[in-house]
């Protein structure tokens, strides 16, 4: 007996959202893991990417300018990354590159590229943290897109709309 109700995915006549997760072509199809699997993969990264993150922060408080950008940035792809195991490569990619997330994202990588900057040609640490609290802010944006009206909630949130 069919469920009746608004999860039912199969009662949509095939038509399923392009943002909807574990659907479609994952970039790890070829490895058969169960939708089960890849959330550990996707949780797997998204705590190594972390962890990368915050060693890299911890060498910036140390001195170490150079080593805080190269972990930092790892940190952040391997984050990213972990979104090929829910979403797929492809996916992902064309997602980030829409109409409603194209300004987060090109601000999140610029910002990526400017950590660098920052960290080996400027060798200004007070820059980069500048540039990792931007790079975190349009991550934020990009990733509250997702979710329906929650970017007008925020911008409501503090006063903007």
């Amino acid at each position: 007996m069919p469920s009746k109700g608004w999860f039912n995915l199969e009662s949509a006549g095939g038509m399923i959202p392009e943002t909807q997760f574990f659907e479609g072509d994952s970039a790890f199809k070829f490895l058969g893991l169960t939708r089960t699997q890849r959330l550990y993969g996707f949780v797997g990264c998204l705590v190594i990417g972390f962890a990368l993150s915050l060693l890299g922060s911890i060498l910036l408080f140390l001195g170490q300018l150079g080593s805080f950008a190269v972990l930092y940035t790892i940190g952040i792809l391997v984050s990213l990354v972990g979104t090929g195991f829910v979403i797929g490569f492809a996916s992902q990619f064309k997602l980030m590159f829409k109409p409603v997330r194209i300004i987060a994202t090109v601000v999140f990588l610029g910002s990526v590229g400017l950590v660098f900057v920052g960290a080996f040609v400027l060798k200004n640490e007070v820059l980069c943290i500048v540039f990792v609290i931007i790079e975190y802010l349009a991550y934020t944006w990009y990733n509250l897109s997702y979710i329906p009206y929650a970017r007008s909630a925020v911008l409501k949130l503090v006063g903007m709309s």
